[in-house]
């Protein structure tokens, strides 16, 4: 546990007492964050994946070697028989469903996804980021118990835009995530609240292995906040969204960016 996430724990009681939630893509990255920061809050968590399942497993004992509990479940989000499985067994493991953050996204700047065509690129990006959170809040929205909340990712550029190939993509796709997080909102209103969190500059993989080092110093010099975002910085939104203090709070965007744009 890094030296924020202990400050968190002792500074802050938990708000998730009892809450049962399912974080997609949560066997690394923001979603690893988010999985462990609901369980610190006292929430049952079940941990998705897709192909990753020695990190997902390891993310569960993290959870369960501080008292929590947890389960992995994997699925493809981007198949719609897979996602109905995983709802029905993340209800069957939980006991219900109070809370869905969908965090799953598709990588386009590292590993195998970063060779693949502009147009492959886009697929999977469609299939994942879009279809996949949508099929996801379309069939977890009947399970989910009134009172509860989904909690869907976007990103803080797709609101300003940023200009090369794989930025307009991203975009793209991530806006459609907010004109649909909207929506939904109204149509689930009042028994589920929806809302979004647009990150801004997170220390992701890329940001930390393979982005320029005179780029980085550029983005954090024009971040009023002068740093890049950490994972648990958008796992403390998504915990606030998540509980009953954002009660009165739906069809929203919030955005962690370190002040970079209004």
């Amino acid at each position: 546990m890094s030296v924020s996430e202990q400050r968190y724990v002792d500074e802050y009681p938990m708000r998730l007492a009892d809450r049962r939630a399912v974080v997609t893509g949560a066997s690394g990255g923001i979603g690893r964050a988010v999985a462990l920061a609901f369980a610190r809050e006292g929430a049952k968590v079940v941990v998705h994946y897709n192909r990753n399942a020695s990190a997902a497993a390891e993310c569960v004992e993290v959870i369960t070697d501080g008292g929590g509990q947890a389960w992995a479940l994997g699925a493809d989000v981007g198949e719609a028989q897979a996602v109905q499985k995983l709802v029905a067994e993340a209800k069957a493991v939980l006991g219900g469903i109070d809370v869905w953050a969908n965090i799953a996204g598709f990588d386009i700047l590292t590993g195998a996804g970063a060779a693949l065509s502009d147009a492959d690129k886009l697929a999977r990006l469609i299939d994942v980021d879009l279809r996949g959170t949508m099929m996801c809040c379309a069939a977890a929205s009947s399970e989910i118990e009134t009172g509860g909340a989904i909690i869907n990712l976007s990103w803080d550029l797709a609101l300003i835009g940023m200009k090369g190939r794989n930025p307009e993509m991203f975009a793209a796709v991530k806006a459609g995530v907010t004109g649909y997080t909207r929506s939904l909102a109204r149509s689930l209103a009042p028994s589920i609240r929806v809302n979004e969190i647009a990150p801004g500059w997170i220390e992701t993989a890329f940001a930390e292995n393979e982005m320029d080092p005179s780029y980085r110093a550029a983005v954090i010099e024009q971040t009023p906040l002068a740093r890049f975002g950490r994972p648990e910085d958008v796992a403390h939104a998504a915990v606030y969204l998540a509980c009953d203090e954002s009660s009165f709070v739906s069809g929203q965007t919030l955005k962690v960016n370190g002040g970079l744009s209004s």
